[in-house]
């Protein structure tokens, strides 16, 4: 099909509703048909390389199923003895036992008195470190408004456990005089409130390489909201 060629053509940009000549608009990935001032590219974390996985089993493995014979070592504890002679050889008396050392099965010991031997105690588990959640944390515009975007979610609304920690890292060079903080009431200091200091801790300038604001969330934490100390409308809500 044949179309004009729109030469003297007017339309109206998408976004702004300003009028412009039809040939001056172009088209976004999202449809939209907008003017040269309101045109923005697609943002690269809507759209993240996925990379594939390496394939970790073999085809017909072929493993060491045998066990070895003489792994370890013996040790006799003497329980008591009958002679003083040390060079006597029926110096053992009737009662000794054989520990089994096994670096598979730990200690067995063997009793020979016919006593019951004595049960290993079990190795108490090392307790787990408290560990660390990163986010990492871009800013982006979104119909011409800046936003956080945590993790590549626009303003995502977050749970966070107590007495876990959570570390929000803005290294991005997008967060460029955008401080993350952290506030009781919605929007923090723009909608009233103030800001939220209680096992917050923060680190460099926002948008440089290390720049972090990390939370080590209270027991009875209430509801908090993650906010831009310099921009309004940037954050969003964390449920405790």
């Amino acid at each position: 099909m044949a179309y004009a060629s729109g030469k003297f053509a007017k339309a109206l940009c998408d976004r702004c509703a300003f009028e412009y000549k039809l040939h001056q608009l172009k088209t976004e990935w999202n449809g939209l048909k907008v003017c040269p001032q309101c045109y923005e590219p697609k943002h690269p974390q809507l759209e993240p390389l996925t990379a594939t996985a390496d394939p970790e089993a073999l085809y017909e493995p072929r493993p060491n199923n045998d066990v070895e014979v003489g792994e370890g070592y013996v040790v006799v504890i003497y329980n008591s003895l009958t002679r003083s002679n040390s060079m006597d050889p029926n110096i053992l008396g009737s009662n000794f036992s054989l520990s089994q050392i096994d670096s598979n099965l730990g200690s067995v010991t063997i009793s020979v008195d016919g006593s019951a031997a004595p049960t290993p105690s079990p190795t108490p588990a090392p307790t787990p470190s408290p560990s660390i959640t990163t986010y990492t944390v871009t800013v982006a515009s979104y119909y011409g408004s800046n936003y956080f975007y945590i993790d590549g979610s626009r303003a995502p609304t977050l749970s966070l456990t107590e007495g876990q920690t959570y570390k929000f890292d803005q290294s991005d060079s997008s967060n460029s005089n955008h401080p993350l903080r952290f506030s009781t009431t919605a929007n923090g200091t723009h909608g009233g409130g103030s800001e939220y200091t209680t096992g917050v801790t923060t680190s460099g300038t926002p948008g440089s390489s290390g720049a972090y604001t990390q939370i080590e969330v209270a027991s009875g934490a209430p509801t908090l909201y993650y906010y831009c100390t310099n921009h309004s409308g940037m954050g969003g809500q964390i449920n405790t």
